[in-house]
């Protein structure tokens, strides 16, 4: 028996690192220094290594091409050969399922499948045909595993940098207004770069590819014209190409950078435009498809199998994958799938909150000048030194906790997860209440389903409340941003100071920015710094918009006083940001109502189904059983004579179908609607509670 299992040992052996690698640094150091001595020098002479260059820089993974190439072979080497191993066993499971007898074959399966008893000769092998079978299946089964491997390495590498070029095509207006804004300024083209990069947390991915060419600035020497070029080659976004591309013509031959900025920045203004035209057809096109597959096709599909159970052949089991496993798995895959090819409102991603690191110039640390203390580079470390660093990174991965300790009600809106630890429990607890004593067996599921349905509407309202609350939040202050830098920049090109113009604005209507700007002006009135109080204002307000016009102002401040410009030009910004926002609102308005209506038609034929359909045949049936054989016209009802229905079985099922169906299209119109599946759980809440208040009071 022991050596029955010894392959499987070796199996769990093989695998165990490279499962372990992606969470323990010694798992993955482990594949490293075993993958490059063994293919190191293979895959440096690789024909693919050029394009797996490029994958690789376009996905910043943070490794050498001989690293991950080295490692992508031992990987699917070790597939292959636990693929082998399971292979034999599968042989094995093979022989001991058809070692059985012909004659016990002949007397199951009928006459036309009587050729299955050719399979009872595997138990007849000789010792090498034995072999021979063991040596396809564990063969078969590691190369399948083996290629299967390298090909998903390589794929998923793929996959990353179509995913980053998208993110880069999101991010690329705001960025070019951004470097716009601050070359308008006055400020050092390589300065505004080298700024955008420091602030990559605002300005996303596109922010991130400009980075790196200011490393190389940087930390090499490269000039501005050859990063900007190598960036050109590295990035996955054709937009950014070309934009890099003309930017490092336009430097190289002395054109006015300013105009070209503008011609950019208006460009893509209008793409802007554009896209967002094409991403409306494209989520009409989705909700189409929605409706017609997964919510029309369904319901026709149920309804013919219904007819056929009660008419022909049960099918209740057919119905129950279609509703329990075939509606989620379908709406998860088209999830994912719109997911992959719609934009992403990022207005409510979080920024850093500290000071140092919101729209400062020198906000990053040098190794050479560490403000905590300890020592840069070329210093010895001492025991001590290294002991309060470690005390330092404790005390700094403990950050989120503490701010969460400082304003609890605020952590919970913006991470409404959290409400989960807490509904749960009472969910669990709701349902042990109602449901105490559960029954054995099949009813046992019909007690729980009640209690189960009432306690997801509550934990999902409940989720929905805490999100809406700060979404809600977020928007109010962005709509403020636009009238705030418009009114900045005017009491700006008046004549006054940066300091005089938040003194002026702080006593203005600003709707939801109201507020904070007049906190702001306090903070500078007693004594803060102007830079230092707005960025205090980001730190306060966590919402991508009001960071983007604070690090415009710092940086513009820093540069010069004259700001009027540069907040004209963020105020258009985010003026067209938020008329883009609000036409998108009122288009996807009309595909909430069509999901919503098919909705509703989905529930009303399960309904008719359930109160009209079903009973009708049980009483046709019960009807045509009364009637004696030899009575003539029997007519329509003779379909059905014999006919056992089970009415609290289909009851049960459309139920529990109808509920699942009511999740799953509200996360699919949040997710087409706003973006987001947190954005969808108020309409599977909706839903979901409307479908229980129809079964529970007029069906059941």
């Amino acid at each position: 028996m022991i050596a029955h299992l010894l392959p499987l040992v070796v199996v769990v052996v093989l695998a165990l690192p490279v499962l372990l690698s992606p969470v323990s640094r010694r798992a993955d150091l482990l594949v490293s220094r075993l993958a490059v001595p063994l293919f190191g020098d293979y895959v440096g002479r690789s024909p693919r290594r050029s394009w797996q260059l490029s994958r690789l820089r376009a996905t910043h993974v943070g490794t050498t091409h001989r690293v991950f190439a080295s490692r992508t072979l031992l990987v699917s080497g070790l597939a292959g050969v636990v693929g082998a191993i399971l292979g034999v066993y599968a042989a094995v499971w093979l022989v001991d399922l058809f070692s059985i007898s012909r004659a016990v074959i002949f007397a199951v399966v009928p006459g036309p499948l009587s050729f299955l008893a050719g399979l009872t000769r595997l138990q007849d092998l000789t010792l090498l045909g034995l072999f021979v079978l063991f040596l396809f299946f564990g063969a078969t089964l590691g190369s399948a595993l083996a290629l299967g491997t390298y090909w998903a390495r390589w794929t998923y590498l793929d996959q990353l940098a179509n995913a980053r070029a998208s993110e880069i095509e999101a991010t690329l207006p705001r960025t070019i207004a951004f470097v716009y804004a601050l070359s308008r300024s006055g400020m050092p083209f390589p300065a505004v770069l080298d700024t955008l990069a420091r602030n990559d947390d605002i300005y996303g991915e596109a922010a991130r590819e400009v980075g790196v060419a200011v490393r190389d600035m940087n930390a090499f020497s490269t000039d501005i014209l050859t990063a900007l070029r190598h960036t050109a080659d590295r990035t996955p976004s054709e937009g950014l190409e070309e934009f890099v591309d003309n930017l490092a013509s336009v430097l190289g031959s002395g054109r006015n950078l300013s105009s070209f900025l503008r011609e950019q920045y208006e460009r893509y203004q209008e793409e802007a435009e554009s896209q967002q035209e094409q991403y409306l057809e494209l989520v009409s096109t989705l909700a189409e498809v929605y409706v017609t597959v997964l919510v029309a096709g369904p319901l026709f599909l149920i309804t013919v199998l219904v007819v056929i159970g009660l008419v022909i052949e049960d099918t209740l089991t057919v119905v129950r994958i279609v509703g329990y496993a075939g509606i989620p798995l379908a709406s998860a895959a088209f999830v994912v799938y719109i997911d992959s090819l719609t934009q992403h409102d990022t207005a409510l991603t979080n920024v850093r909150h500290d000071v140092a690191s919101v729209g400062t110039r020198d906000g990053a640390t040098t190794d050479s000048a560490r403000s905590d203390g300890g020592v840069g580079l070329g210093t010895a470390v001492t025991d001590g030194q290294r002991r309060n660093a470690e005390r330092l990174a404790a005390y700094d991965s403990l950050r989120a906790f503490r701010d969460w300790l400082r304003d609890p009600i605020r952590g919970v809106l913006e991470r409404p997860w959290i409400s989960l630890v807490v509904t749960l429990p009472l969910g669990v607890g709701w349902v042990l209440f109602r449901s105490v004593p559960i029954p054995l067996g099949p009813s046992a599921l019909g007690v729980l389903d009640h209690p189960v349905i009432e306690a997801s509407v509550f934990a999902m309202a409940v989720f929905a409340a805490l999100h809406e609350t700060h979404k809600r939040r977020i928007r109010r202050l962005e709509r403020a941003v636009p009238d705030f830098l418009d009114r900045l920049a005017s009491v700006n090109e008046a004549g006054m100071t940066v300091v005089e113009s938040i003194e002026r604005v702080a006593g203005t209507d600003l709707g939801g920015l109201e507020d904070e700007v007049e906190r702001t002006w306090r903070d500078i009135h007693w004594g803060a710094d102007a830079g230092d109080a707005l960025r205090r204002l980001a730190i306060r307000t966590r919402t991508r918009m009001v960071s983007q016009a604070v690090t415009l102002i710092t940086n513009a401040m820093d540069a010069s006083g004259d700001i009027a410009p540069v907040l004209r030009i963020a105020a258009d910004e985010a003026q067209a940001t938020r008329r883009l926002r609000r036409e998108r609102q009122q288009e996807m308005l009309t595909y909430i109502l069509v999901i919503y209506i098919s909705v509703l038609v989905f529930l009303g034929i399960i309904a008719a189904l359930t109160v009209a359909f079903i009973p009708a045949v049980q009483e046709a049936a019960g009807t045509t059983a009364a009637t004696p054989a030899n009575a003539p016209n029997v007519g329509v009802t003779g379909a059905f004579a014999g006919t056992e229905v089970n009415t609290g079985a289909y009851e049960l099922v459309f139920f529990h179908i109808s509920a699942v169906q009511a999740v799953c299209s509200g996360l699919i119109a949040g997710q087409l609607a706003e973006g987001g599946i947190a954005d969808g759980v108020k309409h599977a809440a909706g839903l979901l509670g409307l479908t229980y208040l129809v079964f529970a009071l007029v069906l059941l």
